[in-house]
Order: structure tokens, then sequence, then C-alpha cells
């Protein structure tokens, strides 16, 4: 007998349950909103119904049915179903299970189904208890997980298993769950003979955000409230929704997502995605703070010289977000992004910096040249510190024709300013100025 109990059949759900969990699909018929995955004729769905499934992670935001599929697979394969949570469950119950399915491969002949929910909360430790029974055929692994398995699953335990991305469900899919939901009058709400407006249900399907499990929990919150009336309609809904469910992870991978998106956004110059994106990230509860460090560092990574007065820009937003907090701080940096993604843009600080590092990490560090030293004491003039250095300001333009670069790197082009925004005069100055200067000493 398995430590844990196999799932219970859906005729013992009590009708107690929550609506998502009453809810839950029976088939791959009924499954809604993964059809790149489990369509018929899809790879994942042939190995399900040919029972030759081998071990899978399912990926996906809360909502998008991971759980429900996994339940599925338990019911239509013939192996035996064992199932825990990773919040729940530590190494000894990982030992008994696996133990206990290398018994019921022994005697048996009968292969484990193992699903492990939330696996990316297992230490890498834990994760590589499951290893030796993978690799034996004694258990087929499905883990599902809200995380990336590229920085959350064993890399061993990754090799072995084949990664299922589940999507975010759109509108529709989300519509059609609550439709089947009002009309199943054994498992849903049809016996309440509900009416229900489309523009209640679209506005569901937007405060769901792509969750299944939201979307149902508000309906049945909505048939709560309707008992009296038996109609719902928008101003219901939004009443009872306050705020929409939005993704986001502060320390996961939705988290860089989103701030790769404003960082990528205000580099193309687009003002309109980049206050989104911001508006995005603050509205989900992000540090503010974090924000304003990212734009710093946007205005000297992307917009560098060919906009000096960025980065003063990018400081004074983080000074304003500091001193006044939030919510008020957000316009600060709304117009912060706004000035970055709308004024001119040029890498060349920044790849000037990242050739100077390469050059000074790889390249023999040659002592300073000796013109370049300073010579406070006798002795260091004696070893003829300073010799030869011309005070720039002496000069009838200002730049005295001296090397500044040591001997290995003389007249080496580190920054090279662009053609855009304030660069364009500093390149003609350079060209026209420096550059002569030089040639002629």
């Amino acid at each position: 007998m398995s430590l844990f109990d196999d799932p219970e059949p859906e005729a013992t759900i009590p009708a107690t349950s929550p609506l998502a969990e009453r809810m839950r699909p029976r088939t791959l018929d009924e499954f809604v909103g993964q059809d790149a995955l489990l369509a018929p004729g899809r790879p994942l769905r042939q190995a399900i119904e040919q029972d030759r499934l081998q071990s899978l992670i399912l990926w996906g935001p809360p909502g998008t049915g991971k759980t429900t599929l996994a339940r599925l697979v338990a019911r239509l394969t013939r192996a035996q179903f064992t199932s825990f949570s990773a919040v729940l469950s530590g190494i000894k119950e990982i030992r008994t299970v696996m133990a206990e399915a290398e018994e019921a491969r022994r005697r048996r002949g009968r292969r484990t189904l193992l699903f492990v929910d939330e696996i990316h909360r297992f230490n890498k430790a834990q994760q590589d208890a499951f290893l030796p029974r993978v690799e034996a055929g004694d258990i087929v692994l499905i883990g599902a997980t809200t995380e990336n398995p590229s920085f959350e699953v064993n890399s061993a335990l990754l090799s072995r298993s084949k990664v299922y991305v589940l999507q975010p469900l759109g509108p529709e899919a989300i519509v059609t769950i609550l439709r089947r939901a009002l009309s199943d009058a054994e498992r849903g709400l049809g016996a309440m003979n509900l009416g229900v407006e489309e523009e209640a249900l679209a506005a569901i399907a937007r405060y769901a955000n792509g969750d299944a499990r939201v979307a149902l929990n508000l309906i049945e919150m909505a048939s709560g409230a309707a008992a009296g009336s038996g109609r719902i309609d928008a101003a219901m809904i939004a009443d009872l929704a306050q705020n929409r469910a939005l993704l986001y992870d502060k320390s996961g991978e939705e988290h860089y997502n989103l701030i790769s998106a404003l960082h990528k956004s205000m580099r193309n110059s687009d003002p309109d995605a980049s206050v989104y994106w911001l508006a995005r990230m603050l509205e989900a509860g992000e540090d503010p703070l974090y924000v304003a460090r990212r734009l710093v560092r946007f205005a000297s990574e992307d917009v560098g010289n060919a906009d000096p007065q960025a980065l003063a820009i990018a400081v004074a937003a983080k000074d304003a977000v500091h001193f006044i907090g939030m919510p008020e701080g957000n316009t600060a940096l709304a117009q912060a992004v706004i000035y970055l993604a709308t004024t001119p843009k040029s890498n060349a600080v920044y790849t000037a910096y990242l050739q100077a590092a390469e050059a000074a990490a790889s390249e023999i560090a040659e002592p300073v040249p000796l013109h370049l030293r300073n010579a406070p004491t006798r002795l260091m003039k004696q070893l003829e510190y300073g010799k030869g250095y011309k005070y720039a300001h002496d000069e009838p333009e200002g730049i005295a024709e001296m090397e500044c670069l040591p001997p290995a790197h003389r007249g080496r082009k580190f920054y090279r300013p662009t053609n855009r925004g304030r660069e364009a005069a500093v390149r003609k100055w350079m060209e026209e100025k420096v550059r002569r200067l030089k040639a002629e000493g």
C-alpha cells in the first residue's frame, strides 16, 4: 500500500468543496486552453493516452491546469499514482516513496507515477533523491512549478525530463470555463439558474488574468451575492474583484521578465510600452527604488553622453521616490521613464568601458608613464616623475600634445561617440581638434 492515497474519484468530491475543485476537467477533452499541448494528435496527449509517458516538468503560472493535468494522467495511466507537495513533504517522505516504487517495480513490474507539486520548493539535495529511481525506470516523475525550471530544478533531473510550458489562459478560454460552470447542474452552478451578463463574464476574464482558479472563485462569490436577484452584472463583478490579480513575483522570473521589457522598450525609444511596463511593475508591488536604480543604470548604459541630462533626471527620480514615497512617487518614475525613452540613445560609454576593462584585465599592466605621475618628493623628482608633463590649460586649444595611454596602447580608441544627440558634437570636436592636434604632435 502506498504511503499516499490515490486521488479520489471525481464523484466523491463533496458538494461543499470550492467550485474550482469541483469543476476540474475529468477528461482530456474537457481540458481548456492548452491546445498546443493537449489537442488531439499532439505528442503529449498521445503519450498520455497510450500510457508511454516519460518524466516531465509542467511549468506555468497559477491556474493554468498543472495539477489538473497530473490528476488526469493518474486516471488514464496503468502506473501506481503517488502525489505529494514540496511544501508539506521532506526528504523522509521522498525516501519512503522511492523505496515503495522500487518494491512495486521489483515485485509487480509496475511503475510508480509520482506527482510533485511545487517541485521548485525542494532544494537540490532533495531533488537528487529522485534521480536513482528515475534512472532505473521505477518512477515517472511529474513535477509542477511556477518558476523557471532552468534555475529551480536540478540540472541532472532536468536533463532526464521533458519540460512542457502551460500558457496563461486567454479570455475566451476563461469564458468557456465559466459558461461550463454556470450550466453544470451536477458539479457547478447550473441548479441556481443564474442570469449572467456577457459584460460580467468578460470582466471576470480580465480580472482573472489567465488564472482559471481566480475566475471560478470570483463567479462563485458572485453567485452567493446574487442569491436573491439571480442576476450577475459587470458592476457586481467590479465590486467583488476590487483589484485585478497581477501575475508577479518580486524574486522570480516574472520580475526579471518585466524589468527586461521596460529596459528594452526604453532602449527602442517606445514611451508607450515603457510606461506600460513600469505601471505593470509598480501596480504589482515592485520596490520603486529597485526600478529607480535600473533607470540610473539605463541612463548611463543606453543614453550616456548622447544626453548627459538623462543621468541627472534618473537620479532625481530616485531621490523623489525616496523623499515622498509611494504611490506619489510613481509619477516621478513615469517622468523619468518617458524622458529616457524619448531622448537620443548611445551605448558608446558602456562599450568604451567594456573594452577598457577587457584590456585592463587581459593585457599587460604597463606602468603609468612618468610624465603622468605626480612628484611630491625630491626622490620622485630625481626619478623623473612628472618629467615632460604639459599643463593643458597653458595650451592655446586647451589640449596638450601629450600621449596619456601607456606605450602598448598608444593611439588606441576605446570611446567612439555616435552621431546622436550631444555625442554628435563631441565626435566632431574630437575629430577636428583632439585628433588633429595629436596628429600634428
